[in-house]
């Protein structure tokens, strides 16, 4: 599942994801499971009412490090 945001073009965080749902880039997003959900609820929301899918990490560690960062990310998205 996150070996396409380790090898595509990518965003990651909040204010990011947020740009690239409102400007038409994303095409699939994906939120930690253990994030705050008073960060990731009003994303998956956007990305829902975007048309574009929502997949779930188990941990912020580990979409952090699908994304190439050394720190935890609660949402990125694949561009």
């Amino acid at each position: 599942m996150l070996t396409r945001l380790e090898h595509g073009e990518r965003v990651a965080g909040i204010k990011q994801t947020r740009r690239a749902l409102r400007d038409g880039r994303a095409k699939v997003v994906f939120l930690a499971r253990d994030a705050d959900p008073a960060l990731t609820q009003p994303l998956a929301l956007l990305a829902q009412e975007a048309g574009v899918p929502v997949q779930w990490a188990d941990a912020m560690g580990e979409l952090g490090r699908a994304c190439g960062l050394a720190v935890g990310a609660a949402v990125a998205a694949l561009i």
